[in-house]
């Protein structure tokens, strides 16, 4: 399968000189639905300009990258995706003794807590933005309901039954970022499928219970009103995690 993974090094060569070897290396692991040739692109060249490498990729079914759009059958391999290709980035002889960290946003931030806890020694830190630990109970159907459609999902797995509110609207109080995102043409932005929501919904409930196996250095930002993200599992990830021991 054909994945795209971005490398914003090469902005450098664009404006700016670059006089001494890279900055530590980030990686980025993107929002579900998104794309990393859209916002994340912004933070990506800023950083890139200050002299950090930086490099991303789109999930399986996301963005650019091949698979049925929107689609995970297995978060666990989505993971292991993730590690194989940022693997191979860190192997390059300009990044391989350079310090790494993790960044995710939402979806991005679960990936990158699964990504530690397969990888525990790999990584120097992580910077979480909104980590999807739990699902706000305003983003779920009410409790009847999902257990009638995690049964279904085992028959039609990739069916768009989900009922879901207008994430943009949810997750983005700024309207001109509402705006914009009508111009993302390649996120996805229908329903959830069946078998995408099982494991979200899996993946939030096993990282609630694993919190105090998260050790490596935190930086955690979380708006308290997130109506998509549960930003009190945030605090408990904060208080809970060995690394703020």
């Amino acid at each position: 399968m054909r994945l795209i993974l971005e490398d914003w090094r090469s902005s450098l060569k664009v404006g700016f000189q670059r006089q001494a070897p890279p900055k530590p290396c980030y990686t980025s692991v993107i929002v579900y639905g998104d794309t990393c040739t859209f916002f994340v692109e912004g933070i990506a060249r800023k950083l890139a300009s200050s002299g950090y490498g930086v490099f991303a990729m789109d999930y399986p079914g996301f963005g650019l990258s091949e698979g049925l759009h929107g689609y995970i059958p297995s978060f666990d391999k989505l993971v292991d995706d993730v590690i194989e290709h940022y693997s191979k980035a860190k192997e390059n002889p300009e990044m391989r003794n350079l310090p790494s960290f993790l960044f995710g946003q939402s979806m991005g931030g679960a990936v990158a807590l699964k990504v530690h806890m397969k990888q525990p020694d790999a990584w120097n830190g992580a910077v979480l933005l909104a980590p999807m630990c739990k699902i706000a109970d305003d983003v779920l159907p009410p409790w009847l309901l999902t257990q009638v459609l995690v049964g279904i999902a085992k028959l039609l797995p990739k069916q768009k039954l989900v009922p879901q509110k207008d994430l943009t609207e949810l997750a983005c109080r700024d309207a001109k970022k509402r705006e914009q995102a009508a111009y993302n043409v390649i996120a996805y932005k229908h329903k959830p499928r069946l078998q995408t929501a099982v494991e979200l919904l899996n993946t939030t409930q096993d990282l609630e219970k694993q919190l105090d196996k998260v050790y490596l250095p935190l930086l955690i930002m979380h708006g308290e009103n997130d109506r998509v993200t549960d930003p009190s599992v945030s605090k408990a990830l904060y208080e809970k995690a060995s690394s703020s021991c």
